[in-house]
């Protein structure tokens, strides 16, 4: 008869997860199991299942998470698809805006330390992407910053709306972070070109650029060393 070991997750940091994981298998135990259980049985509270996701990535991470939240795409957009595979229903833009908010707010509080839930620590920052006005401003109201497209035709107005916005709500401007996606081109690697000139003098912190797969190696060698000074 083999003898495994069953950790239990809930409330438990990553950490030290992995470290009784290790002791396990060298004490001899023949298998090592956990649960898939989103939620402690004997605990009230909802499961806040992003909340521990996130803060068991920041310290995974060791510190270095930002973690990005949406409305999700409305019945215009090829996202509304994803949305209605899983059964949701595709909400009004305001709908879907407000729940942002909302979930901003509760994972703040689960961060907190409400019962049952991990600490990160730091917490990591929240950054809220869109790309118009409204979402802009729920990104300075309520996150950490802003995440929108490198070439939208209102790039400069948006950074514009957000950072106004965080700074009314009298929180330190030096935190919050703005960053831009685009794809993997040499034009935004270059320090000469006119397209990274434009994102640099918007304000934004991270350009983040995009690549799909197959992954190309060299390729993504070749292009980072652009980049040198």
């Amino acid at each position: 008869m083999k003898t495994d070991l069953l950790l239990m997750p809930m409330s438990a940091r990553w950490a030290d997860m992995r470290a009784a994981a290790l002791a396990a298998e060298e004490a001899g135990f023949d298998g090592l199991w956990t649960w898939d259980h989103l939620r402690d049985p004997d605990d009230d509270d909802g499961p806040g299942v992003l909340a521990n996701m996130a803060a068991t990535l920041q310290t995974i991470s060791g510190g270095r998470l930002l973690l990005g939240l949406g409305a999700g795409g409305n019945r215009r957009t090829p996202y509304a698809v994803e949305q209605a595979a899983i059964g949701h229903r595709v909400e009004p833009d305001a709908v879907r805006a407000q729940r942002v908010v909302d979930a901003i707010d509760l994972i703040r509080r689960l961060w907190a330390g409400e019962k049952g839930f991990l600490r990160p620590d730091p917490p990591p920052p929240i950054v809220v992407g869109g790309f118009g006005p409204r979402m802009a401003a729920i990104a300075g109201r309520h996150g950490d910053g802003f995440n929108t497209q490198a070439f939208h035709p209102q790039l400069g107005e948006l950074v514009r709306i957000a950072r106004e916005e965080h700074a009314a709500s009298g929180r330190p401007a030096s935190r919050f972070v703005v960053t831009v996606f685009g794809g993997l081109e040499e034009r935004w690697l270059r320090a000469d070109s006119r397209a990274r000139h434009l994102v640099e003098r918007v304000g934004v912190d991270r350009l983040i650029l995009l690549v799909g797969p197959p992954f190309d190696t060299s390729e993504i060698q070749r292009l980072g060393r652009l980049l040198a000074p």
